[in-house]
């Protein structure tokens, strides 16, 4: 099993009580295939998808990722899994903007030791950027800097891809153009992924389907 996540639960001291946001949240994601988690704003979509990425720390249950537990890791073991294993993918694009499309591209795999040259120049053809590898992000249309942002991600060859609303900034025919162009990369690529969308119609392209309400899954 890629990703397990065992009855987790996660709570935030609002002062003066304590609000519950995950309540034993469980799921699992086998090698190479995706879900898409559905759910109202404020059902804690977000939040399971950050404490799956180590960028938070549950308050109880365990999340292991391909065998290892984040349980008790390292800030320092957690930031090295999110350059190798694990990558985002946000609603926000979160490009650097004084680096260019390329740069921007291989900024990932770089920092995590995994550049590969010939793997980059595949997912600029693939991604339509081929033409862009040297403009900025303020250049290029919201579209475009999403497709930067999904190769940029891949660029490390993740087991695990997590994605947050990644076609949330973009208009329907642009959203189905990347959610087409992500799906296929995930085939070529062979990660997994765990997506996080509002949308019935972004989540129906995906293998499975689970629902969040309230912290609880239904």
């Amino acid at each position: 099993m890629l990703l397990s996540v065992r009855s987790v639960s996660k709570r935030y001291s609002d002062s003066p009580e304590t609000r519950a946001v995950l309540c034993d949240v469980s799921v699992e994601l086998k090698a190479g295939t995706s879900v898409a988690l559905t759910g109202e704003s404020g059902s804690g979509k977000s939040t399971l998808l950050n404490l799956i990425a180590a960028l938070d720390h549950y308050d109880s249950g365990d999340i292991s990722i391909d065998g290892t537990s984040l349980t008790g890791l390292s800030d320092k073991a957690r930031s090295m899994m999110r350059r190798t294993e694990v990558a985002l993918v946000f609603q926000q694009f979160n490009l650097i903007p004084s680096l260019t499309v390329e740069q921007n591209l291989s900024l990932h795999a770089r920092l995590g030791g995994r550049l590969d040259l010939e793997w980059i120049s595949t997912l600029t053809q693939r991604l339509g950027l081929s033409d862009l590898v040297d403009r900025y992000p303020e250049q290029i249309s919201g579209g475009q800097q999403q497709r930067v942002a999904i190769g940029r991600a891949l660029a490390v060859r993740p087991k695990l891809l997590l994605a947050d609303e990644p076609t949330g900034n973009l208009d329907e025919t642009t959203s189905s153009e990347v959610m087409k162009l992500l799906m296929e990369l995930i085939q070529t690529s062979g990660a997994s992924l765990f997506l996080v969308t509002h949308s019935s119609r972004i989540a129906s392209q995906l293998e499975r389907q689970i629902h969040l309400s309230e912290g609880s899954l239904q």
